[in-house]
């Protein structure tokens, strides 16, 4: 079974989604066979490169509103972040075009470890107030996953990968996804935002269920059954 999950970095929904998938995963009787593909998708492709831009200020201003306002949004989502575990610290948030991160994640793709570095990025981002758009700050986190600093060095100064985020999002456009998350299970079935873990359960169990051959009984002589009647 393969799940497909367009996300942002810069989408907190997204790292809450990750955890209520994961959960309804971790119970999952076909999880071993599930492969995770993380595509890539910006809410704010245009953004500049602005070191230090507050994250309520941003959110604020993009909503229309103050940074007052941008701060009690953010709040709502530091408080639906720990119902599932996490602990996010968006005043000491930096936020920053996404565009590296995504790139550096296509190339973890190839390496097997696309997931492990999403979550860390995750972190970086939402815990620990790293500028995710940072090329050394990138490399670190990569080095800690477990890829090799030097290549992901090279994929970032070089700038590769960037038609692969573009083809990403254009898959995106044409799959008429508005917003992420956006799950997408054997290109059949889709689930848009943060639902809570059982939907995304029923939707494993239903995927596994339709992927089980039919058992098609043809009726006929040359059998006994259970009572005993032979024909």
């Amino acid at each position: 079974m393969k799940v497909e999950i367009w996300s942002d970095i810069v989408c907190p929904f997204c790292y809450i989604g990750k955890r209520k998938f994961e959960t309804a995963l971790a119970d999952f009787v076909g999880k071993d066979k599930v492969e995770i593909e993380w595509k890539s998708f910006q809410l704010d492709p245009e953004m500049d490169n602005k070191e230090g831009l507050n994250v309520h200020e941003y959110l604020g201003k993009r909503k229309g509103g103050t940074t007052a306002d941008g701060k009690r949004m953010n709040d709502g989502m530091t408080a639906a972040a720990a119902e599932v575990g996490l602990q996010y610290d968006f005043d000491n948030g930096i936020i920053n075009n996404t565009m590296n991160a995504h790139r550096l994640l296509h190339w973890a793709k190839e390496e097997g470890l696309q997931n492990e570095l999403k979550e860390r990025i995750f972190k970086a981002y939402y815990t620990e107030g790293i500028d995710t758009a940072d090329i050394a700050e990138l490399v670190r986190l990569a080095k800690e996953t477990g890829l090799d600093p030097v290549q992901a060095r090279k994929v970032l100064e070089e700038n590769l990968y960037v038609k692969e985020v573009l083809q990403d999002q254009q898959e995106a456009a044409e799959l008429g996804v508005q917003g992420v998350p956006f799950y997408v299970f054997n290109r059949k079935y889709a689930v848009s935002g943060a639902q809570p873990s059982e939907v995304f359960a029923q939707v494993l169990n239903k995927v596994l269920q339709e992927q089980q051959p039919a058992l098609i009984i043809e009726q006929g002589e040359g059998s006994c059954d259970i009572n005993g009647n032979c024909n």
